[in-house]
C-alpha cells in the first residue's frame, strides 16, 4: 500500500483526494490544512487522519506527499518533503519567487526524491495526442504552435491579489505547454497586455488580456492569447502548423450533438470551466505520480519544468512592462 499525505483540503486537494481514492494500492493517510473542519471533513470522507506537518512527514509509513495548500506555502512543504525522504506531488507554482524556486529545485535535487509538478494539461487527452501528431512527424517540421486559453469570467479580486497575477497564474500552464510542445527552450519573447474586462483587476496591479510571442533558437514561433473572458464559455484550443500540414485541438464540448434547423447548425458550447474540461488530465497526471513512485519511471513533469516555467512567466512581465522583447 502507497500511503500519501494531503497537504490542502480545498478545492484542487479534493480532486486529488477522490482520484487516489479510486486507485488501487493507494490511499491517503493524513490531511493537514490550517483550515481544521476542512481537513476533518475530507480525512472522513476517505478513512484518513487529521495531522499537522511534522508529524506526517516523521511516519516511515508516509511514502509521498500531494501539496495542494496555498502557494505561498509550497516551497517550504516541498523542502521538508524532500529531507524527510518523501515523493512529492505540488501543484503549480513552487513559489512566485525566481530565486525561492532556485533554492528550492536545490533541495529536491539534494536529496533525490521525485518532485512531480501540477501542470495537468500536458496529460490532457486532446494535447497529448496533438503531442504525439508532432512528434511522429505528421505535420512535418514544427514552425508554428498557437495556444489560446481564455477562463468564462475572471476569477474573485481577492484571489488575483495574492495570485501572483495573470502571467505567473493563468499562462504559465500555457508557458509550460509551448516549452513542452515546442521541444526547444524559447531564446526570445515578447509580450503585452492590457485590461479591458474588468477595470478593478488593473486597479489590483494586474492585466486581464494577454498575449505572448515566443521564439526558439531554431525559428520556431509560438503565440499564446489569454483572456479572463470568454462570453461562450471555458476557451482552450492549439495549433500546430508544420512543413507538412496542421494539427489543432479544438475546444471538447458539453455534448457532441448538433441540431440543425432553420436557423442552421447549433452545437453546444465549450464546458464551462477547468473542473469539467480537465476531469481526465486530473486523473491521469495523479496516476502518472503514483507509476512514479512505483519504479516506472520518472515524472512526465518535475521541479525544473515549474523552474523553467516561471522564468517565462517573469519574462512575460518584464517585457509588458518596457513594451521590449526580453532575451533568455
Amino acid at each position: 500500500m502507497i500511503n500519501l499525505c494531503l497537504f490542502g483540503a480545498g478545492r484542487i486537494g479534493s480532486i486529488h483526494a477522490a482520484t487516489v481514492d479510486r486507485t488501487s494500492g493507494v490511499c491517503i493517510r493524513y490531511v493537514v490544512d490550517v483550515h481544521v473542519a476542512s481537513a476533518n471533513t475530507l480525512a472522513s470522507q476517505y478513512g484518513a487522519k487529521v495531522t499537522d506537518v511534522a508529524t506526517a512527514l516523521a511516519d516511515p509509513e508516509v511514502h509521498g506527499v500531494i501539496i495542494a495548500s496555498s502557494t505561498n506555502t509550497h516551497a517550504d512543504l516541498i523542502e521538508r518533503s524532500a529531507m524527510a525522504g518523501k515523493a512529492i506531488f505540488c501543484e503549480k507554482p513552487v513559489d512566485l519567487d525566481l530565486d525561492r524556486v532556485r533554492r528550492c529545485v536545490e533541495v529536491v535535487n539534494e536529496c533525490g526524491v521525485p518532485c512531480a509538478m501540477g501542470f495537468n494539461r500536458r496529460f490532457d487527452p486532446q494535447f497529448s495526442t496533438l503531442k504525439k501528431a508532432i512528434v511522429s512527424g505528421r505535420v512535418g517540421e514544427l514552425e508554428t504552435l498557437s495556444i489560446t486559453s481564455r477562463d468564462p469570467s475572471p476569477p474573485p479580486l481577492d484571489y488575483i491579489k495574492v495570485s501572483g497575477g495573470l502571467f505567473k497564474d493563468m499562462m504559465i500552464h500555457d508557458l509550460d505547454m509551448a516549452r513542452w510542445l515546442l521541444d526547444e527552450e524559447p531564446v526570445e519573447l515578447f509580450a503585452a497586455a492590457s485590461c479591458q474586462v474588468d477595470r478593478a483587476i488593473g486597479e489590483a496591479g494586474d492585466v486581464d488580456t494577454a498575449m505572448v510571442t515566443l521564439k526558439t533558437a531554431s525559428g520556431k514561433l509560438c503565440h499564446v492569447s489569454n483572456s479572463r473572458r470568454a462570453v461562450y464559455g471555458y476557451d482552450q484550443r492549439i495549433e500546430a502548423f508544420g512543413s507538412g500540414g496542421m494539427a489543432q485541438a479544438n475546444n471538447v464540448l458539453e455534448s457532441n450533438v448538433v441540431v440543425t434547423n432553420k436557423a442552421g447548425p447549433l452545437a453546444e458550447r465549450p464546458m464551462h470551466f477547468f473542473l469539467e474540461r480537465y476531469e481526465e488530465a486530473y486523473r491521469l497526471e495523479m496516476a502518472d505520480f503514483i507509476a512514479c513512485m512505483r519504479g516506472e519511471g520518472p515524472p512526465l513533469t518535475n521541479i525544473e519544468d515549474g523552474l523553467k516555467a516561471l522564468i517565462l512567466a517573469e519574462a512575460a512581465i518584464e517585457s509588458y512592462n518596457t513594451g521590449q522583447a526580453v532575451t533568455l
